[in-house]
This record gives C-alpha cells, sequence and structure tokens, in this order.
C-alpha cells in the first residue's frame, strides 16, 4: 500500500498573492459555506490537508485509519496548519492541491500508517473512499460520510 506523502510545509512569503501558495491546500479559497466548519479549538497540531473529525471533547482531531470508530471518521479537512488549541477551519467537498502520483479517477482512502493522511488502498477504518484524483496536483476530498 502506497502512502501519499505531503511535501513539508514551509511558511508563505506574501508578494502579492493571498492566501501564499502551500501544499496541500484548498484549490480554491471559496468553499460552500455549508462545508466547512469554523472556530473549533485544534485537539492537537495540524497540517494543511490533514483528514480530521470532531472528537467527543469538541476538538478537531486527525483522522486515522488504523481501526473502525469515531477516529476513522472523516469531517473534514484542516484549511491551513494549527498548533494545539488554535481556532481551526476545515472544510470537505472541495479541491485540494495535493501532489500525487495516482491515477486521474483512482479513488484515495484514510491512512492507517499516517495520522491525517491519505491511503491508495482502503484501511481497516479507512473502508470508505474520501476522494478522488482529479490529475497529478489536484484531488477532490469529501467526508467519510
Amino acid at each position: 500500500m502506497a502512502e501519499l506523502t505531503k511535501p513539508p510545509y514551509t511558511p508563505p512569503t506574501i508578494t502579492g498573492t493571498f492566501p501564499p501558495p502551500r501544499l496541500p491546500s484548498p484549490a480554491s479559497t471559496l468553499w460552500p459555506s455549508n462545508d466547512q466548519i469554523n472556530e473549533l479549538r485544534a485537539g492537537e497540531a495540524l497540517a494543511a490537508g490533514d483528514a480530521c473529525y470532531i472528537k467527543n471533547d469538541g476538538k478537531i482531531w486527525r483522522s486515522t485509519g488504523v481501526a473502525v470508530g469515531a477516529a476513522a471518521v472523516v469531517d473534514g479537512y484542516a484549511v491551513e496548519p494549527r498548533q494545539t488549541g488554535d481556532p481551526a477551519t476545515i472544510v470537505a467537498g472541495v479541491v485540494f492541491d495535493y501532489a500525487n502520483t495516482l491515477a486521474p479517477g483512482a479513488a484515495v482512502y484514510l491512512s492507517a500508517a499516517t495520522p491525517g493522511g491519505l491511503a491508495d488502498t482502503a484501511t481497516t477504518g479507512g473502508t470508505v473512499p474520501i476522494g478522488r484524483v482529479l490529475d497529478a496536483n489536484r484531488i477532490l476530498l469529501i467526508r467519510s460520510y
């Protein structure tokens, strides 16, 4: 099973474009308001593009496909990197810039090896496709339900 890897996060320098480019990131800054969840706190450090769920403590945590359960649910994807306790926004039903080597049309699943990550095959907890590859640079990411 191949894991899709996110490039390391490098803080952007703003030179006139906003938001600054980074991978992974929403391919558009305009997503439907009904597909975003705002102002919940991060329960742990989140990277942009991490698959996330809302835990019973009301905080946003990285989803994992290690086992079936609450942590295997994907409520959305982190828009920006956040530290523990920071306000965070997650979105779903959006196209993310996410470098990959999969064929267009391929399904992606929740990773069991990397919390918040994506995999090209189903995992114990990530049995439902949570995205579809559009091309070498973009993936449509959806909720797991």
